[in-house]
């Protein structure tokens, strides 16, 4: 992908959409794109932290693994996002691992280079510091989810949450999330079981507060899920 290519991906992300064509060439002169297969590992955790990743294509998961081997999802990534959001300012390891779910194309942004032109551009520091802000809300919501609800409640709102960031909304209002995430990456997003996943999406399609189609697909009405829990 050569540098004009680029900088007119990086123009489509939220962070460096009011940039300037100058500002843009600056990012973009010290980007390059590279192509992950599916399954293949962008960073492990622990290795040294050198590079932002902007989604050109693609998704990624993000999680970490105890000294167990045991998988705790902190986040799936798609187009249009970054990660990881802790590589500002900060010198360090990689906290997590990122793997690819699918084949992905990135954008990589050296940190040592980026954060010089962040330096010089003080509008965006501040657009950054949004973003880091917004993530920080997320996973706190997601911590408060942990220690507040039940499984149950924890389940739904997951799905909620799912829902609202990879689901496609059809015609009747009701959102279609695709079968790509396993009773496993479900458990390991909320740290449950895949058995406690199994039984509750089991009791919840009797209940008929969701459905599934014959592709393994959820349909799911998110007012109605919302109201399951109290919600609204």
């Amino acid at each position: 992908m050569k540098m004009e290519d680029i900088k007119r991906v990086l123009a489509d992300f939220t962070l460096f959409r009011e940039l300037n064509d100058f500002e843009l060439t600056k990012i973009a002169t010290i980007s390059f794109a590279r192509e992950w297969k599916k399954q293949s590992h962008v960073f492990l955790q622990g290795d040294p932290l050198e590079n932002v990743y902007f989604i050109f294509d693609g998704k990624i998961k993000i999680y970490k693994s105890d000294i167990n081997g045991k998988e705790q999802i902190v986040a799936i990534a798609k187009k249009g996002e970054m990660f990881p959001h802790v590589g500002f300012f900060r010198k360090g390891d990689y906290p997590a691992y990122a793997e690819a779910v699918e084949p992905s194309t990135l954008i990589v942004v050296p940190i040592s280079k980026f954060e010089k032109v962040l330096i010089d551009n003080p509008e965006l520091c501040i657009k950054v510091f949004k973003v880091l802000g917004e993530k920080i809300v997320d996973l706190q919501n997601r911590l408060e989810e942990q220690i507040l609800n039940n499984t149950y409640e924890q389940i739904i709102k997951l799905l909620i949450r799912l829902a609202q960031k990879h689901g496609i909304e059809q015609k009747n209002g009701t959102i279609l999330l695709k079968s790509e995430f396993t009773n496993k990456d479900l458990a390991n997003m909320i740290g449950t079981t895949r058995e406690t996943i199994s039984r509750t999406l089991t009791k919840m399609k009797k209940e008929e507060l969701i459905e599934v189609d014959q592709d393994a697909n959820m349909i799911l009405d998110v007012k109605i899920l919302m109201q399951e829990i109290n919600l609204v």
